[in-house]
């Protein structure tokens, strides 16, 4: 009778959540900046679709940003340069820079990459991610493949 009592109180005790509630989907794709708005210097005859970019996460304390890039060609490539465009909810745009991504990609291939954020002063969190405690602005980001390089050997 003590064994059942003991195993009763046990089992009413109130559960210890460990995990975090507020995880968003990592297959988010990144909006891609259309071909109107980019200078034609930098298109240079690229498929747009030859990389795809997803689950971007930045969070306002983040000295870096993080996403997944895969490789929707077929060959190898490296050293990925994108433009890269953020702006603010309602369109209104925040910065705009040239990104090159050191990663070597296979056919197909997806990895996690992260680069040096554009946000140094940690004012700005990604919408998508989970909101921060402390004061900050939502920010949306669009990219664009720029050029990319195909290494000869190995």
């Amino acid at each position: 009778m003590i064994i059942l009592t003991a195993v009763v109180a046990f089992l009413s005790m109130a559960r210890t959540r460990t995990t975090q509630s507020q995880l968003k989907n990592n297959s988010l794709l990144v909006e891609q900046i259309p071909d109107v708005a980019v200078p034609d210097s930098l298109l240079r005859d690229l498929e747009p679709n030859a990389v795809t970019l997803k689950g971007y996460s930045k969070k306002a304390s983040d000295s870096r940003e993080s996403f997944f890039v895969t490789n929707n060609t077929k060959h190898r490539i490296s050293h990925i340069r994108l433009l890269m465009r953020y702006s603010l909810m309602n369109g209104e745009m925040l910065h705009e820079r040239t990104a090159t991504v050191e990663v070597d990609l296979r056919p197909g291939e997806t990895r996690l990459v992260a680069i040096k954020t554009f946000d140094v002063q940690r004012l700005f969190y990604y919408y998508a991610g989970p909101k921060p405690r402390k004061s900050a602005t939502p920010f949306k980001v669009a990219f664009r493949l720029i050029g990319y390089d195909i290494p000869v050997g190995r």
